[in-house]
């Protein structure tokens, strides 16, 4: 078996993998080797894959059961475990960490390339661990006392006079069913004990605060997650698969395309309740997303 090599792309988050052929059953050891370099990375890319959306699904399962594709959003034709993350559906460019309006996100994102655009389609990936880690003392002392309510029921991606008729069915559908959580601001990874800010586009307000003081503090907290020296910014290329921890990251698709195709397919990994500082968990304010995900041990 070849040697797997990783190679760090910046210095707090990102490297790629080589040596790894993802296209075959991983043994127990390649497994353990890859999930102990996400722990460190935080994300991971893979060139020259050759995949389809059955073998994504089979490697984003060595690292627990997979979700379907998402709560609202339709999934690929014939593949129910497998979403499209399509230019042709909706361009959600803003700062975000997959899912995080229900009680358990993913706890790992899969992205394949499908279609590249020529130039431009970057993915952007942040450290929120790096994040926490910058916060001056008062103000960590301070995040980690808070909770905050993530909900997919707000508009995201356009101002609202830019909606037409498409935009708005496609808004339909996301938010076809409300859901409403609260999530510690500050996340302690199950499997490293770090600390990060788990917050991002649908974190709307934090408990006990109102929604424009909500609005500064939350702005605050985000400045520090995309600070450049925190952020991973990917451009794709054909045949390349990244896998990011969704626990402890943020992630940004930037329009920057001309409206050119591109094309990701998704899959994810199903995740655990997250859990603050004080060991108290998150709780689910209304939304039922147990079609959606299995909860992780």
């Amino acid at each position: 078996m070849p040697e797997i090599e990783i190679h760090k792309v910046t210095a707090h988050i990102g490297a790629r993998v080589s040596g790894v052929d993802l296209s075959r059953p991983l043994d127990a050891e390649t497994v353990t080797a890859l999930r102990e370099a996400l722990n460190v990375h935080k994300a991971l890319v893979f060139d020259d894959v050759h995949l389809d959306d059955e073998g994504q699904q089979a490697f984003a399962r060595h690292f627990g059961d997979i979700t379907t594709a998402h709560p609202t959003v339709p999934a690929v034709e014939g593949a129910p475990n497998v979403l499209p993350v399509d230019s042709e559906r909706g361009r959600a460019n803003h700062w975000h960490t997959d899912v995080t309006f229900v009680l358990n996100p993913p706890q790992a994102s899969t992205l394949r390339s499908i279609n590249v655009p020529p130039y431009g389609g970057e993915t952007l990936i942040a450290s929120s661990a790096a994040a926490y880690r910058d916060l001056p003392e008062p103000l960590r002392r301070l995040a980690d006392t808070l909770w905050a309510e993530h909900t997919n029921d707000y508009d995201y991606a356009v101002p609202h006079e830019a909606i037409d008729e498409e935009k708005a069915a496609q808004r339909a559908q996301f938010t076809s069913i409300t859901y409403r959580t609260v999530h510690p601001v500050v996340r302690v990874h199950p499997l490293t004990g770090e600390r990060g800010l788990f917050i991002g586009g649908f974190a709307q307000r934090i408990v006990g605060l109102s929604v424009p003081e909500s609005g500064k503090l939350l702005d605050l907290l985000q400045s520090y997650v995309t600070r450049p020296e925190n952020v991973l910014r990917w451009r794709w290329s054909p045949n390349q698969l990244v896998l990011f921890d969704n626990r402890i990251t943020q992630h940004y698709a930037i329009d920057n395309y001309d409206g050119l195709p591109r094309r990701l397919h998704r899959v994810t990994v199903a995740g655990d309740v997250p859990v603050g500082i004080e060991g108290k968990e998150s709780y689910s304010i209304e939304g039922d997303a147990s079609h959606y995900t299995s909860v992780a041990a």
